[in-house]
């Protein structure tokens, strides 16, 4: 529940729109989405070994530190808490209350609650710090009272976007289906007219389609932080990391075809405000199709960012306890759980909330997100060499070839928003690389006390 629960938030619902202005064509949105979904499988199957070896708090932090050691571990911690976890929060946050004002347009994005001059809040965004600030309190409660919240919103989505693609299918227009799949299917930009790429120009916009896709499919490894807190870690983890990452890409794929049996794709593209779903369930339920689809996004975001709150505290509580983070991060309130973590975090998403459009925190995560991943798959390269005698319960699936793949994809989305897309990419390394400083601050405050 807390991967698949993590995974899907907003992003199914949205960023349809901006991939399909990338590619051009129903099929190439399609590819764009198997390929995230067997990356995101394949670097599933791979951290099960890493899981196996390490079942402790903290996931992928423990993991870059056993195969690199503190520095490389505390850039992607740092990086964790003041990008990777907080800003989608934050984004996820943000979408809570887009589609809350479907239904309650007092709380709209466009209105202005406070006016500082060089800041103006609305009040979708107090809305998000509100309900992040709920989730943080629920979950400083105990671990029991996070899994009910969230195997309750978890399985109401997935059915809800069951439900949602079941009457999509049943309701198709099969010319729209004929038109959308029978016609080219280059891939060429739809920003202006139908631009068509050069070979280079068109792998950059295959990496841009991506950073969509990646997000609505981040977070996975969310159950790998929550290690310490597991019944029979050695096993769960991995079981749990592929049977949600499978569940979760197959159920985009299915929803995805299901866009392109309702709707064309000029009008998917161009969706008002990028709400794919929303103009498809207008087209499947009528009028009353945008309140049901808010209630579906409002459930499904509510719900992911009870996962992400729940395990992503666990980062900086294993950080802390290695002297590399606020001391009061690494303790465990009365209910055994790091509360004064989860409160850190909370204040750093709020400011997110105030600060950033959904769009650009989306953008910002994607690259550094990737690299953290493609690094970690290749410390399992690393480990086998340094440390063969340690005890594997799971070993990763398919290797070295599903992980070879998996980094060569990875290195290469990398690269191609690097080349492309900089805008895509340099906020979030700036943030990364600041961490270095910062590290060896800690080190030092360390040593003196």
């Amino acid at each position: 529940m807390i991967v698949a629960g993590s995974m899907i938030g907003s992003g199914i619902f949205i960023v349809s729109a901006d991939m399909l202005r990338n590619v051009g064509s129903a099929g190439w949105l399609i590819a764009v989405w198997v390929i995230t979904g067997f990356m995101t499988v394949t670097a599933a199957v791979s951290y099960g070994e890493l899981s196996g070896m390490y079942p402790r708090a903290g996931g992928q932090y423990v993991y870059l530190q056993e195969a690199y050691g503190k520095l490389v571990a505390f850039l992607y911690g740092w990086s964790f808490f003041t990008v990777i976890q907080t800003a989608t929060i934050a984004a996820v946050g943000v979408a809570f209350s887009k589609f809350t004002a479907y239904l309650i347009p007092a709380v709209g994005e466009d209105l202005v609650l406070l006016d500082l001059q060089f800041l103006q809040v609305s009040p979708a965004q107090v809305l998000a710090i509100a309900t992040i600030v709920l989730l943080t309190y629920v979950n400083t409660r105990g671990v029991r009272e996070g899994k009910i919240v969230q195997s309750t919103f978890t399985v109401t989505k997935i059915l809800s976007l069951l439900g949602l693609t079941l009457f999509g299918f049943i309701f198709m227009d099969s010319h729209v289906w004929s038109m959308n799949w029978s016609g080219e299917q280059t891939l060429h930009s739809l920003r202006e007219g139908t631009e068509s790429y050069t070979f280079v120009a068109a792998l950059g916009a295959i990496a841009a389609a991506m950073v969509g896709s990646i997000f609505s499919s981040d977070a996975w490894n969310s159950a790998t932080f929550i290690a310490g807190e597991m019944r029979n870690p050695q096993r769960n983890i991995g079981l749990s990391l592929f049977l949600g990452t499978a569940m979760v890409c197959g159920l985009y794929v299915l929803t995805n075809l299901m866009y392109t049996a309702v709707l064309p794709v000029e009008e998917i593209a161009f969706a008002e405000n990028d709400r794919v779903a929303v103009a498809v369930s207008q087209v499947i339920f009528g009028p009353v199709g945008t309140i049901i689809i808010a209630l579906m996004i409002m459930v499904s975001t509510f719900g992911c960012n009870n996962g992400l709150i729940l395990s992503g505290a666990r980062v900086s509580f294993t950080m802390a306890r290695d002297g590399l983070f606020f001391r009061r991060a690494g303790m465990l309130n009365k209910a055994s759980v790091p509360a004064s973590a989860l409160w850190y975090q909370c204040a750093l998403a709020s400011i997110w909330c105030v600060t950033g459009t959904y769009g650009e925190l989306l953008d910002m995560i994607g690259f550094v997100v990737v690299m953290f991943y493609v690094l970690t798959i290749i410390g399992i390269f690393v480990l086998r060499k340094t440390r063969p005698d340690h005890p594997r319960p799971y070993k990763a699936f398919g290797y070295p070839v599903l992980p070879i793949v998996y980094i060569v994809m990875g290195i290469s989305f990398c690269l191609l928003l690097i080349i492309y897309r900089p805008g895509f990419t340099w906020p979030g390394l700036i943030i990364t690389l600041a961490g270095i400083p910062v590290y060896y601050w800690s080190r030092r405050r360390t040593v003196n006390e």
